[in-house]
């Protein structure tokens, strides 16, 4: 058994699209139009689906926002450097909500990242 991906329900699809393309560098693997069930999805990721875990991004048409609510956490990527990592989201128009650093009481390098619909983004940088 494997993760096969993290659903997110987003309230713009190309808003969404663009940011995780855009700003985290993924890639759009496939999408899906379901206009008589009234929903998009589009999959993103940094590899195919067949290779990891990715991330499904589904509109629910004429759904603008949602509430989040408080059992949501956030979403883990590795990265190289997240000090880089964070400065580069910053320019590509992301919203850094903790910079870079390492964690409490610890040495892990850590950030997050927040999406267009508030979902938190993790970053935890591997070559410590």
């Amino acid at each position: 058994m494997r993760i096969l991906h993290t659903m997110l329900r987003v309230g713009d699809m190309q808003r969404s699209i663009d940011f995780y393309t855009k700003v985290m560098g993924m890639k759009v693997i496939r999408t899906t139009e379901r206009a008589d069930q009234g929903y998009s999805l589009a999959f993103v990721g940094y590899g195919s689906e067949q290779e990891g875990a990715v991330i499904e991004l589904t509109y629910n048409h004429g759904v603008s926002n949602y509430e989040l609510g408080t059992a949501y956490g956030h979403i883990a990527i590795a990265v190289e450097n997240a000090y880089t990592q964070c400065e580069q989201i910053i320019q590509a128009g992301g919203k850094v909500t903790r910079p870079a650093g390492p964690v409490k009481g610890g040495s892990t390098v850590i950030a997050f990242v927040e999406d267009p619909d508030g979902y938190k983004i993790e970053l935890i940088q591997t070559n410590s």
